[in-house]
């Protein structure tokens, strides 16, 4: 086990060059399985999380040669699909949430898919009835081993159906999607998720030779093809990192630029940070956020608290409403942060609340931020990281307090951002690694 230890307060300069995007390139590593063709995937973030399923593929058998730092090329030609039924399998998959986007694409190519109960963030329920009705519409058999929390759906074929899926899961319309690709006949998804994860993954399909339609809206159209060729696909960068980059920048009031963020895939993020008064300057691709004495609250029109919530895209991504609600801790003015989609991911504001935040858990899903215009700064403390997002908030919050922070438990801040220290070194942070 590791920690940081953070000596807050310092002005910070410079340029930072977002990662790859983690919530996309697991999906596009999934869908490597669904040829026997050679893939060459750019842009792959070195975090945790991605190099365990890299991992997990290597063991299926996959063949993984790595190129330069950030690419790779995969071959899954020849698969072991007993590998699914081991108990190594059964350790490692368990221990990565991605792993679930692997069953589609194993269905669609050899009939079968298991996968044990994933794990990841603490952040409250996740529930995988989604993927698995998806499946089971398409025609496969499900079975669950309670004992062994292992799941499994098998398939001599998979036919084309229309389903409308209960939510707008971005991993569960990634999976039915990979699935349906090779079915026999048309797939109609209704609801889908139309996160541009989910738009890179259909171009990648359609780049190897899928037939979908639709793609960038919540109705996707997929005409079943024989199999799939390889081809060469580049992630995007990382707009959960992005904003936290633009929270590091706020929150120690410095000059910042972030490099090549495309910003056409930003949807409301900019937006989102402008309200709480904070500047952002496009430059090119880029944005450059200025020093920054205070930043106020726009109120609504008539007067009332703004609210700041999550919702499926093209709404405000629930990944980033922690590094919202540390920024508005310092702002002039109140705002309401309402989670919607996790039950558990406002419960790291106590910690907060130690450095001297003034916030209201009002339930599990709503916290009133009453921010300090950096009259009274955050202090520093000692805190563990209990999930990728509150972590990097909690790690914002450091940087701007008065005094040195430890971090435990931040192997769940390495699950998400690549070389994070070193990075934050050089633009002028005080931050070590240490072993415990």
């Amino acid at each position: 086990m590791a920690s940081f230890k953070i000596e807050g307060g310092h002005k910070l300069n410079g340029t930072i060059t977002p990662q790859g995007a983690k919530n996309e390139v697991l999906q596009i590593l999934c869908a490597v399985l669904l040829t026997p063709k050679r893939v060459v995937v750019n842009n792959v973030p070195d975090i945790i999380d991605v190099n365990k399923l890299i991992f997990i593929l290597g063991e299926l058998g996959v063949k993984v040669e790595k190129l330069s730092s950030n690419s790779y090329a995969f071959q899954a030609d020849e698969i072991n699909l007993e590998y699914l039924e081991s108990t190594d399998f059964k350790r490692d998959g368990s221990s990565l949430r991605g792993s679930i986007m692997i069953v589609g694409p194993l269905l669609a190519r050899f009939g079968k898919g298991y996968i044990p109960r994933p794990g990841g963030d603490k952040i409250g329920r996740r529930r995988l009835d989604t993927h698995f009705e998806g499946f089971i519409r398409l025609g496969a058999k499900f079975r669950y081993n309670k004992e062994e929390h292992f799941y499994g759906v098998e398939a001599e074929e998979l036919r084309g159906v229309e389903m409308l899926l209960d939510e707008a899961s971005v991993t569960g319309t990634a999976n039915i999607l990979m699935a349906a690709v090779l079915a026999t006949g048309t797939t109609k998804i209704y609801n889908a998720a139309c996160e541009p994860y989910i738009q890179q993954l259909s171009k990648m399909l359609n780049l190897m030779g899928a037939k979908i339609s639709g793609v960038g809206s919540n109705l996707l159209i997929i005409e079943g093809v024989n199999s799939l060729a390889g081809c060469e696909h580049t992630v995007l960068p990382d707009m959960i990192e992005i904003g936290s980059w633009i929270g590091v920048a706020v929150m120690t009031r410095s000059e910042l630029t972030i490099k090549n963020v495309s910003w056409e895939n930003l949807g409301q993020i900019p937006n989102v940070f402008r309200k709480l008064g904070i500047q952002l300057e496009k430059r090119g691709d880029d944005i450059y956020i200025p020093e920054q004495a205070s930043y106020e609250i726009q109120n609504y029109i008539d007067g009332s608290v703004l609210t700041v919530a999550d919702a499926p895209w093209p709404g405000f991504t629930p990944d980033l409403l922690s590094i919202v609600l540390v920024i508005a801790t310092q702002a002039k003015g109140t705002v309401l942060i309402h989670q919607k989609m996790f039950e558990s991911r406002l419960f790291f504001v106590d910690k907060l609340i130690d450095m001297g935040a003034k916030v209201i858990l009002c339930d599990p899903h709503r916290a009133t931020v009453i921010g300090q215009n950096f009259e009274s700064p955050l202090k520093a403390t000692k805190m563990t990281s209990p999930d990728i997002r509150a972590g990097i908030s909690l790690l914002i919050a450091a940087l701007s307090a008065k005094g040195t922070s430890i971090i435990n438990n931040i192997e769940q801040i390495d699950r998400g951002y690549e070389n994070i220290e070193a990075r934050l070194k050089s633009i002028g942070a005080k931050i070590e690694r240490i072993k415990n």
